[in-house]
C-alpha cells in the first residue's frame, strides 16, 4: 500500500500487534529482568497509556504490585486496559510530565522501583531489540522511520542499527504540536515545546530525556514533524488499506511518508515502525469521518426550505434518485434569520466519491433547492 503510493519498497514493523498493543513491552521486560527474579518491591510508572499497560502487564507477570500515574485526560481505552492488568491507577496532571513528577515523589516516599517510560538505560536497551530485528529481517535495509516522543524507542533503535546496520539512515518523527527534539537539535540543550492536545498522545512529551536527547542528537540522522490532519489521514489509510488499527503516535511515520516530510530512497528497503495500536474507538471514528468527508464520500450540506408538509420529503427524493444515501437530518429553526414559515436543515449524505457528490448537489440545485455544502476543512 505505502510502496505503491511512494514508489519505494516500504515494510511495516507492526508493533501495534504486540501484547498490550505497543512496543513498550520490550523496554519493560528489559527493566524487570534487570531487577532479578527475587525482587518483591512494588513498581511505579507514569504514562499516557502504552507504557502504563506494559508496566501493569509486566508487573502482574512478575507477581509485583503496580501503581501507575496517568494524565486526567488519558484515553479511556488505555486506562481501562491498564486497570485490567491489575494496576492501581491514579489520574492527575495535565501531561505525562506532571505524572512523572508525581511518580518520582511516590518512589521517594515508598522506596518502590520507578520504571521510566523512556529515560532509563534498561528500557532503552529493550526498545533497541526492534533495531536488532530490523537489521536481521531486512538484508537491504536503507531507511528506518521511527516515532519520537521521549526518545526511548528512537534511541534504542538507533544504537542497535549503528552496531548492526551502520549504513542505515534513521529518521525520527514527532507530532508538530509538541516537537521538542526538532526544536532543540542543533541549538543547544533540550527545550520544552508545544501543546499536549494531539491525536498522537503517546508521543506528546514536552521535555526530551537527559539520556535520550544526546543519543538522538548523535545517532539519528534527521527529526521531522507532522501535522494533525496528516496523522489522521495516515491512521485511516492504514486501517482501510493495510487492515491495521494504529494509534496516532504509531502512525506518524506513515504520515511523514504520505505528506512528503520523509522521502524514501529508490533503492533498498524503508522500514516503518508502527509503534502502537491503542486508540479509543471514538477518536478513530472522528478520524474516519474526516477522511470520508475529504475523500468526497461523506457530504454535509445545509438546505433552506419552506416549512410546509412535503417539502423536505421532496428534496430527499431528489437526493435518493441521484444515488445519495441519507445518513442524518437535523432541523435548525433558530438563529439563522429565517422566515416564520422557513426551516433550515443539515443533511449528512453518503456518496461514492467527489464526482458522485457533485452530481447529487447538481441534481438538488437543478430541482430548485437552496443547498450549500459545509466546508469540513
Amino acid at each position: 500500500m505505502l510502496s505503491e503510493k511512494t514508489g519505494a519498497s516500504i515494510w511495516m514493523k507492526a508493533e501495534n500487534l504486540q501484547r498490550t498493543g505497543s512496543f513498550k513491552v520490550r523496554g519493560v521486560a528489559s527493566k524487570l529482568a534487570s531487577l532479578g527474579k527475587g525482587t518483591k518491591v512494588g513498581i511505579v510508572a507514569a504514562s499516557a497509556g502504552n507504557h502504563a499497560q506494559a508496566v501493569a502487564f509486566g508487573a502482574r507477570h512478575a507477581g509485583l504490585p503496580c501503581h501507575v500515574f496517568m494524565p486526567r485526560d488519558a484515553p479511556i481505552a488505555k486506562v481501562s486496559a491498564t486497570e485490567s492488568y491489575g494496576a492501581t491507577i491514579e489520574l492527575g496532571g495535565e501531561s505525562v510530565d506532571d505524572c512523572l513528577a508525581m511518580a518520582v515523589e511516590r518512589v521517594g516516599a515508598t522506596g518502590e522501583v520507578f520504571i521510566h517510560p523512556f529515560d532509563d538505560p534498561d528500557v532503552i536497551a529493550g526498545q533497541g531489540t526492534i533495531g536488532l530485528e530490523l537489521a536481521e529481517q531486512i538484508p537491504d535495509l536503507s531507511l528506518v522511520v521511527v516515532p519520537l516522543g521521549g526518545g526511548g524507542l528512537a534511541s534504542g533503535t538507533a544504537i542497535a542499527l549503528r552496531a548492526c546496520a551502520p549504513g542505515t539512515r534513521i529518521v525520527a518523527v514527532q507530532a508538530a504540536v509538541c516537537a521538542p527534539f526538532a526544536a532543540a537539535l542543533g541549538f543547544g540543550p533540550p527545550i520544552a515545546s508545544g501543546s499536549p492536545n494531539s491525536l498522537a498522545d503517546g508521543i506528546v512529551v514536552k521535555q526530551p530525556g537527559a539520556i535520550t536527547f544526546p543519543i538522538v542528537q548523535s545517532l539519528v540522522d534527521d527529526v521531522v514533524a507532522v501535522g494533525e490532519n496528516d496523522i489522521a489521514e495516515a491512521m485511516v489509510l492504514l486501517l482501510e488499506r493495510a487492515k491495521l488499527v494504529v494509534e496516532g503516535a504509531g502512525a506518524v511515520g506513515a504520515a511523514a511518508l504520505l505528506c512528503g516530510a520523509v522521502v524514501p530512497p529508490a533503492r533498498g528497503t524503508t522500514a516503518l515502525v508502527l509503534s502502537g495500536g491503542n486508540v479509543d474507538t471514538n477518536v478513530l471514528a472522528i478520524a474516519i469521518r474526516r477522511h470520508e468527508t475529504k475523500a468526497g464520500r461523506r457530504l454535509v450540506v445545509f438546505a433552506r426550505l419552506s416549512d410546509r408538509p412535503g417539502h423536505l420529503a421532496s428534496m430527499l427524493t431528489v437526493i435518493g434518485d441521484a444515488g445519495g444515501n441519507l445518513i442524518e437530518v437535523d432541523h435548525l429553526r433558530e438563529g439563522y434569520h429565517l422566515h416564520v414559515r422557513e426551516t433550515r436543515v443539515q443533511l449528512v449524505i453518503e456518496t461514492r466519491g467527489r464526482e458522485h457528490a457533485k452530481r447529487v448537489l447538481d441534481a438538488v440545485h437543478d430541482a430548485g433547492y437552496d443547498v450549500r455544502p459545509v466546508d469540513q476543512g
